[in-house]
């Protein structure tokens, strides 16, 4: 191994901490158990936290672990949860992104004008649109490159910036109408998998799940490095097949599940594949570790800075134009209110680290699952938003502060 595949082993893969191969599903439930008391949660402490959600609304209201709306959590998590994505990455360099909210406006306006002003096909009217959210990533890392600007400021500036040129595209329009019939809006509002194919595809993720397992562990034995057993692996594999093919029965008992899930869900996936299986997601986890040893180990810092920013960005934009479509509109208030703070408190609470350096792509699927569940639920009891921003603050106060105590824990046994 390099010395930077060294140096942020620890980050990218839980299973390093022995190198002593676990012989069976035992030594590795006993050295989960073991990362888990050193201060290694990994995603614990937020699955902890769902099935607590879930279970008080649920109680309170019958209604909510209903698939009809499942279904409807499965379409409104998915615009704030691709936003959540991009500011992992960010995250996971140790900076930050405040403008997400107003990049996705800004997205959203292009797409619209594009689309409906200019009488352009759909497909160019996302290019464009995505573009100008890559050409902003590039502009916040070219400013922090350059300049030396920190992050919270070049962001926030961009925050106020691109909300003004989000209100100038629309020329003092309330909103601008996507055509119900256009191919944006029935994906985000009408499109659903086939019952058949909902199954084949929860078969080919538990079958890709214990594929990749088994060539990383096969790669990690090679190295003289710990690895999951095969017991240990086919065990979580199908305890996964088990939980899709459960989900994909219970949502097609109503409309079954949407492609923009399912296309989430992908930029999940394929977000987590760069980062743990490739050496420029290795670089992000070394620079968020620890940039002036990344440095040293020969890495370019401020291109991976500039390319998480770029990464950001260009997800926002994805994440605009994917909630205009949901809503047929884009309007004024695209991306404004509390988009900005849901998508970082999402990408906090899944279980990144504010540090830098730890976390994973899985974070934003989880946050934003816990927080349009405690919306989802509020609503089914008709209680107003203020509720939901006072539950929301506690649980992001209570990740953070888990996260803090876990970082002194892993300190103390020697974890970084």
């Amino acid at each position: 191994m390099t010395s930077l595949d060294t140096s942020v082993a620890t980050a990218t893969d839980p299973q390093d901490e022995r190198l002593v191969t676990p012989r069976g599903i035992t030594d590795s439930i006993r050295a989960m158990i073991r990362r888990v008391r050193d201060g290694d949660l990994g995603m614990l402490p937020v699955v902890g936290g769902i099935v607590v959600i879930w279970t008080i609304f649920q109680l309170l209201n019958p209604t909510f672990l209903s698939s009809t709306n499942l279904v409807n959590l499965s379409f409104d998590m998915v615009p704030v949860g691709v936003l959540a994505l991009g500011i992992v990455c960010v995250l996971l360099v140790g900076q930050i992104d405040l403008s997400v909210g107003s990049v996705s406006g800004v997205s959203a306006a292009v797409t619209a004008v594009v689309m409906v002003k200019n009488e352009q096909p759909a497909w160019l009217a996302v290019l464009a649109a995505v573009a100008a959210g890559c050409l902003i990533g590039w502009l916040y890392g070219l400013v922090l490159n350059r300049f030396g600007v920190p992050s919270f400021v070049v962001t926030l500036g961009g925050l106020l910036a691109f909300l003004g040129v989000q209100l100038w595209l629309l020329r003092g329009q309330n909103a601008i109408n996507l055509p119900y019939d256009s191919t944006l809006v029935k994906f985000a509002q009408l499109w659903f998998v086939p019952e058949w194919m909902a199954y084949v595809l929860a078969v080919a993720a538990a079958g890709g799940f214990l594929a990749t397992g088994w060539v990383g562990a096969r790669a990690r034995r090679r190295a003289g490095l710990s690895s999951s057993s095969p017991q240990w692996l086919l065990m979580r594999s199908l305890l996964l097949l088990a939980g899709l093919l459960l989900a994909v029965f219970y949502l097609n008992r109503t409309r079954g599940v949407a492609w923009m899930f399912v296309v989430f869900v992908a930029l999940v996936l394929v977000m987590n594949q760069v980062l743990t299986r490739t050496p420029f997601g290795r670089s992000i986890y070394a620079v968020g570790g620890n940039a002036e040893a990344a440095r040293r180990a020969g890495v370019n810092v401020r291109r991976v800075y500039a390319s998480a920013f770029v990464m950001c960005s260009g997800l926002a934009a994805v994440g605009g134009i994917l909630a205009a479509s949901r809503l047929a509109a884009a309007n004024q208030s695209t991306g404004t209110g509390d988009v900005n703070l849901n998508a970082i408190a999402a990408a906090v609470i899944g279980g990144t680290s504010l540090f830098g350096g730890r976390g994973s792509a899985f974070a934003a699927l989880l946050g934003v699952l816990v927080i349009q569940s405690i919306s989802s639920g509020l609503t089914l009891l008709n209680l107003d938003s203020s509720y939901r921003f006072m539950i929301t603050g506690a649980v992001l106060l209570i990740a953070v502060g888990l996260d803090s105590v876990a970082r002194r824990s892993r300190q103390a046994h020697g974890r970084g």
